[in-house]
């Protein structure tokens, strides 16, 4: 009887401990996201004519292709942004402890698509209102971060999710807008990944069909396809 109210008093301890220790986490995660909203952002600027953009919304294979099909980006980079460490890698983002998620860098022609047509895909192609990942993607280095370089950039975000807060319901989208301060490119594997892997079980399973899903939203962006 006592080894039996002493393993059930244990076990209360333990989860109150570890009840304890998750709090404790969310308190330092939203610390340090009030910390990163107020910092200024970095302004890149174009290169020979072609701006760019970031988003981060799950895997950045899914999000790469997504962009890439669209008419005006000349190209879509897989990589890291949103944290506080220096060069992460694939394997440190995924611990979970670095603060980056996958994130891609989108080169892009404002002359052909806008900024806002890049917000409205980011939003179109992917569930608004999951926090922390995307489809089967879980942890916080699968979060949905967008970045913005200026009040303009920003003004174009946060009108854009009030617009969908209006009719999802205010705090549905679970998106973080956090001001940009870099990007670190990804391992050469990852790059083109889905273009490149047509036959691996995730991308059948998830990336392409969250593309083809993506497509028939939005079909007057698509690249003409070459016959």
């Amino acid at each position: 009887m006592k080894k039996s109210l002493l393993f059930y008093i244990v076990a209360i301890l333990m989860i109150s401990q570890a009840s304890c220790q998750s709090k404790d986490n969310t308190t330092n995660q939203q610390r340090a996201l009030k910390i990163q909203q107020t910092v200024t952002p970095t302004q890149v600027a174009p290169i020979d004519g072609l701006d760019r953009a970031y988003f981060a919304s799950g895997c950045f294979w899914c999000v790469e292709a997504i962009y890439e099909s669209l008419k005006g980006v000349k190209e879509s980079i897989s990589g890291y942004s949103g944290g506080h460490t220096q060069n992460p890698t694939y394997a440190s983002s995924n611990t979970g402890k670095t603060g980056h998620a996958e994130a891609v860098e989108i080169i892009y022609n404002a002359q052909e698509i806008q900024f806002s047509d890049l917000v409205d895909v980011y939003f179109g192609s992917q569930n608004i209102g999951q926090v922390n990942g995307q489809g089967p993607d879980r942890g916080s280095q699968y979060r949905s971060i967008i970045f913005y370089q200026n009040q303009i950039q920003k003004d174009i975000i946060d009108a854009k999710i009030k617009a969908l807060e209006q009719t999802l319901g205010k705090g549905y989208v679970a998106a973080q807008v956090l001001p940009f301060e870099k990007f670190w490119k990804g391992e050469s594997y990852h790059q083109n990944y889905e273009r490149l892997n047509p036959r691996n079980p995730y991308i059948q399973n998830v990336s392409i069909p969250r593309l083809k899903k993506f497509q028939k939203k939005f079909p007057e962006l698509l690249k003409t396809k070459k016959h």
